[in-house]
């Protein structure tokens, strides 16, 4: 039995299907306080918990072999935080692994690191850390930004004007990375135990700032102009004032004056490795996923 933890999400929700369909067993852990980013399979089981909870993760690890945590706190219902969910909840899941011998795919983020200016980078390197110190066999994947998700923020933002937000400088080249060039790779994970103990960073074939990525969406709309922009002193202000009141819109302030200043990076080792992964470029994500919305 593999458990899904995070599956009611984009990703999570994908990956559960993708596993169910090559025969898996698969239990999807959701706190249940969205709908399914996607319909499941009959197949899959659902059952409601929440990472930050040691015994509602208990009762869902019954009879688990594998884990795969596509879990995030940075945004959504619930009041969760990268410290509780991408953190905490991630130790919960190590811990129950390891009492049980299960084995951990952690699904991190590109750029985790004990530095970064990102609460969500250092929370998901926390959790790398003690991972990699588990007695469970373990790999992690750390994809670059997703594409789908940042797409639909862009139709989601730009409102009646028809003209996306752009937060910062939006200067800033990007190698958004497909979700089913994730999920792909991390279905490979799941079944090939060689490559347990390893750390595997994967990002899309063609770079756009935030701007480029405004544009394409508003020219596959049909929308004429140009985006709109944030621009930084309005977010450092917005970080500052809101940070007490409002913490997840001063997250996503301080992530994106992060945003503008992230290094560009390129999976070259990785595709040599597995030359069948997809590698979907954010244009044609950008006109799917547009046309289907």
């Amino acid at each position: 039995m593999i458990l899904v933890a995070g599956g009611s999400g984009l990703l999570g929700s994908r990956l559960a299907t993708d596993l169910c369909a090559r025969g898996h067993a698969v239990r999807v852990l959701s706190r249940g306080l969205t709908p399914l980013s996607r319909p499941l399979p009959d197949q899959v089981e659902v059952v409601h918990g929440d990472v930050r909870d040691r015994a509602s993760i208990s009762r869902a690890m019954a009879g688990v072999d594998q884990v795969v945590s596509a879990v995030q706190g940075f945004a959504g219902p619930g009041g969760g935080t990268p410290a509780t969910v991408d953190l905490g909840g991630n130790l919960n899941l190590i811990a129950e692994a390891e009492a049980r011998g299960a084995s951990f795919v952690l699904i991190s983020v590109l750029g985790a690191a004990a530095d970064s200016p990102m609460e969500l980078f250092r929370a998901k390197y926390a959790a790398e850390q003690r991972l990699r110190a588990a007695t469970c066999p373990w790999t992690i994947i750390r994809p670059d930004a997703s594409a789908e998700t940042w797409v639909g923020l862009m139709d989601q933002t730009a409102g009646s004007a028809h003209r996306p937000l752009v937060f910062g400088r939006g200067d800033n080249p990007i190698a958004w990375v497909s979700v089913d060039d994730v999920v792909a790779l991390t279905v490979r994970v799941v079944t090939d135990d060689s490559l347990r103990g390893r750390t595997l960073e994967i990002c899309g074939p063609q770079q756009a700032t935030l701007r480029e990525l405004a544009s394409m969406v508003m020219a596959q709309r049909g929308w004429p102009g140009h985006p709109r922009r944030i621009p930084r002193p309005v977010l450092h202000l917005m970080a500052a004032v809101t940070s007490l009141v409002r913490p997840q819109l001063a997250r996503q302030a301080r992530a994106s004056l992060a945003m503008d200043s992230l290094p560009t990076a390129r999976d070259d080792a990785l595709r040599a490795e597995f030359p069948d992964l997809p590698r979907i470029p954010v244009s044609d994500i950008v006109a799917r996923t547009v046309s289907i919305a």
